[in-house]
C-alpha cells in the first residue's frame, strides 16, 4: 500500500518559482494524462516526465487532484510544463480500485475536510454512510456530513436523528441548493486556504452545491429525473476556488466504495461497538455465545441494532481480507526480487 504522508508541506502560499526555474503548482484537474495546474501565473497544462513514470511503483504514486507538484515550464508557445515531483501529501482520500486488483486509487489529496454527501430522498442509506465515514477517518482529514436535497425529504428530523446516532460528534449539515436551506451555515464553515472534497453517490447534487456557492454554472449538472433521482453528470475530479478563498474538490459519483486495510478507522466510526467489546468477560471473546459477552447483551436489550453490528462485521472482514491479500502480494514481490538479485 502506498504510504500516506501526513506532513504539512505544500501550502497554497508556497506556489511560485525557485532559483532553479522549477515552479510550484497545484493540480486542479486531470484529463487522461493531461494535468491542469494552478501556479502563481494562473492555469497551465502539464504532463509527467518519463523519469517520473519510470520511478512510480504504484497508481497511488501518480499525481491526483489537490496534489502540490514541482514542474518545469517548457519554452513552447503554449507554456506547458513537465511534472518532476509530487510533494508529500498531508492527507489523501483513497479507495481500493474496482474489481479484483488491490491497487489504491487516490481520489483527492491535501484535503482538510471530507464532506460525505448523501441525498435525503432515494439515496438515504446509513450503511453506505458508515462505509464512507470509515474511509474518511483513514484519510488524515476531518469528516463532515452533507445531507443534500433537504427539500425532498418529508421526515427531516427523523433522518437527521438517525444520522447523528451513528455520527458520534461529526458535524452534520442539512442543505438544499434548490431552496437555499442550510446553505449559509455550510458556507460559513468553509474557511479561506482550506480544502474540502465532496464525495458520494451519483446524483446527490455535489456539483449543484458547488455552483450555488460560486454563484455561476461552472460545473455541468442535470436536473432530477421523474422519480426525483439525480442524473450522473460529473466525469472528472476538479478543484475550484470559492469567492472567500476556500477550495472544494468535486468528484464523480461512486458506484461502489471498496475499503482499504485500516482497522483503526473502523474503530472510530463504530466506537460504541469497540467500547462494548472491551466490556466482555473474555478478552478473546468471539461475540457469539460466550458467557458475559457485552455485545450479545447489547443486541438482546436493543442497545445495539443488528444492522449496525452486521455492518461493522462486514467492514472489518473486508479490511482484514485486504490486509491478508496485501501481505501475500508483498511476500510474492519480495520473493521475486530475491530471484532477480
Amino acid at each position: 500500500m502506498n504510504q500516506r504522508n501526513k506532513n504539512k508541506s505544500g501550502n497554497q502560499a508556497d506556489l511560485g518559482t525557485n532559483n532553479k526555474g522549477i515552479k510550484m503548482a497545484r493540480i486542479v484537474r486531470v484529463d487522461r494524462g493531461i494535468y491542469h495546474l494552478e501556479g502563481s501565473e494562473g492555469i497551465f497544462l502539464a504532463e509527467l516526465r518519463g523519469k517520473f513514470q519510470e520511478n512510480a511503483r504504484a497508481a497511488a504514486d501518480y499525481p491526483a487532484v489537490g496534489d502540490y507538484v514541482r514542474v518545469d515550464r517548457l519554452n513552447d508557445k503554449d507554456g506547458h510544463g513537465m511534472i518532476a515531483e509530487v510533494l508529500p501529501r498531508k492527507s489523501q482520500f483513497s479507495r481500493k480500485v474496482a474489481g479484483n486488483r488491490l491497487d489504491e486509487q487516490v481520489v483527492a489529496a491535501n484535503v482538510d475536510t471530507v464532506y460525505v454527501c448523501m441525498a435525503m430522498n432515494h439515496d438515504f442509506n446509513l450503511r453506505r454512510l458508515e462505509r464512507y465515514l470509515t474511509q474518511a477517518w483513514s484519510s488524515g482529514a476531518s469528516p463532515k456530513i452533507l445531507l443534500t436535497k433537504e427539500d425532498l425529504c418529508q421526515e427531516r428530523e427523523t433522518c437527521l436523528r438517525e444520522v447523528e446516532e451513528i455520527a458520534f460528534g461529526i458535524e452534520v449539515f442539512m442543505v438544499s441548493a434548490f431552496t437555499g436551506a442550510g446553505m449559509e451555515a455550510w458556507k460559513d464553515s468553509l474557511h479561506p486556504e482550506e480544502t474540502g472534497v465532496l464525495l458520494g453517490s451519483s446524483g446527490v447534487g455535489k456539483s449543484t452545491l458547488i455552483n450555488t456557492l460560486l454563484g455561476i454554472e461552472h460545473l455541468d449538472t442535470q436536473g432530477l429525473r421523474n422519480d426525483d433521482k439525480g442524473r450522473h453528470t460529473t466525469t472528472h475530479r476538479e478543484l475550484v476556488t470559492l469567492p472567500n478563498g476556500a477550495y472544494l474538490i468535486d468528484t464523480p459519483g461512486m458506484r461502489e466504495l471498496q475499503l482499504l486495510d485500516d482497522e483503526v478507522a473502523s474503530g472510530s466510526v463504530f466506537s460504541e461497538i469497540e467500547a462494548l467489546a472491551k466490556q466482555c468477560k473474555f478478552r478473546n471473546c468471539s461475540h457469539q455465545s460466550e458467557p458475559g459477552c457485552a455485545i450479545q447483551t447489547a443486541l438482546q436489550n436493543g442497545q445495539l441494532s443488528e444492522d449496525r453490528w452486521g455492518s461493522y462485521q462486514k467492514i472489518l472482514r473486508e479490511q482484514r481480507f485486504m490486509e491478508k491479500k496485501l501481505k501475500e502480494r508483498e511476500r510474492r514481490e519480495e520473493k521475486s526480487r530475491k530471484k532477480r538479485s
